[in-house]
């Protein structure tokens, strides 16, 4: 079939396996490009099929040579309908790291369910022994609570106050005004619920008690910060505040792990274009503003750069786990220089649907948009037959 973009506001229905191989080979490339690192041998990662969680999963096996586990929840294709882009990048992954002689493995599934927690373990157990970091890098709107069948809804919301500020449709580059009502302390409690801590310690809980968590065992969770413009919608919203809750429960796995030398950090990154972030009204505009002052700068990452910067200096490097006053690794520190952001706010004050396109990168956002679905890359020609039926070797 021939595979096109067909999009639903900040999302894409359908997505391309050959372009979705080509990114992770890209990262794949970078990665091999770097000196080595020496770091984890046997690494899970949990939500790991796109962005920060496939760039980990990336820069484990090929830049500190680990064995790895990947749990995710993506689907196959079926009938006219693509598989998932997680699925695709999953296949690549999978494929690539076989090639280069690592363990590698899939589960698919609800990684907020106890089933899929005691197939991780199992797995864990027959193939690896034991492992020695888990990445926390889980993404959903909604969570089924294991133990009281309760689902909760996240939102994206401001709290206390209504906010009103800019924002862009990536689409058609028009900028406009979005406003959003406060969230009720329901809809704040059921967001910390999906996107706080409860799942991470679930899962390190169950680990340590199942004996595959690794004395001196790594874990690390991903969070965002930003600057004052997105503050409202984003760390003081809702988001924030179950950020707030990921980053008390760092705390006390790290106190809980410290016995035996382990060690919990929530990682603070960099803004970046991912499917979550799409969804964020105000984002995409300080992102692709941000993009152009960073590029300008040369100081532009991409999920990969972040993750072999994070693993190489502040895990496993000269940098080891430095924190900032709150015990957070700050992986966000060039997008959040003073010179930076007041860059960035002084384009921010003069952006309109008129200038968009001059004042910041909204072209390479759109582009990059498109990219983690696999099209609008380099190579791949879009108007050739193609069979979205691609198996994951080593699924589990």
């Amino acid at each position: 079939m021939i595979i096109q973009p067909k999009t639903r506001g900040f999302i894409c229905t359908t997505a391309h396996p050959e372009g979705c191989a080509a990114q992770v080979k890209r990262q794949i490339d970078y990665v091999n490009g770097q000196p080595a690192i020496e770091g984890p041998r046997s690494v899970l990662v949990i939500g790991a099929s796109t962005g920060y969680g496939l760039a980990s999963r990336i820069v484990s096996a090929f830049a500190a040579g680990a064995n790895t586990i990947g749990v995710y929840f993506d689907k196959a294709a079926e009938g006219s309908r693509t598989a998932s882009a997680g699925w695709y990048n999953s296949a690549a992954f999978e494929e690539a790291a076989q090639q280069a002689g690592r363990k590698s493995y899939s589960i698919v599934g609800d990684a907020f369910s106890s089933e899929i927690k005691a197939q991780t373990i199992d797995l864990i157990r027959a193939e690896l022994g034991a492992v020695d970091l888990v990445i926390y890098s889980v993404a959903s709107p909604r969570r089924t609570h294991p133990v009281t069948g309760e689902t909760f809804t996240s939102v994206i919301k401001p709290i206390g106050d209504t906010y009103t500020n800019k924002t862009v449709n990536f689409h058609s580059g028009e900028v406009s005004l979005a406003t959003i009502e406060p969230a009720s302390e329901e809809e704040v409690q059921q967001t910390v619920a999906v996107m706080g801590g409860e799942d991470w310690q679930m899962w390190i809980d169950q680990l340590q008690a199942a004996g595959v968590l690794a004395e001196g065992a790594t874990t690390v969770a991903y969070s965002y910060i930003g600057p004052e413009i997105t503050h409202a919608v984003y760390r003081e919203g809702t988001i924030g505040r179950a950020k707030d809750d990921l980053e008390a429960t760092a705390l006390r796995l790290n106190e809980q792990l410290r016995p035996g030398s382990g060690r919990a950090f929530v990682s603070v990154n960099k803004a970046l274009v991912t499917q979550s972030s799409s969804a964020i009204p105000v984002v995409p505009l300080y992102i692709s503003a941000l993009y152009k002052v960073m590029k300008e700068q040369g100081l532009h990452e991409g999920c990969i750069e972040q993750m072999y910067r994070l693993f190489a200096e502040r895990l496993y490097g000269t940098e080891s786990a430095a924190v900032d006053e709150r015990g957070r690794i700050r992986i966000d520190d060039w997008e959040m220089r003073e010179e930076i952001q007041a860059k960035v706010a002084k384009l921010w004050s003069a952006l309109t649907t008129e200038n968009v396109y001059e004042l910041s990168d909204l072209a390479g956002y759109r582009r990059e948009f498109f990219q983690l679905f696999g099209f609008e890359t380099d190579g791949i020609d879009y108007e050739t037959d193609t069979n979205p039926d691609v198996a994951i070797p080593n699924l589990r």
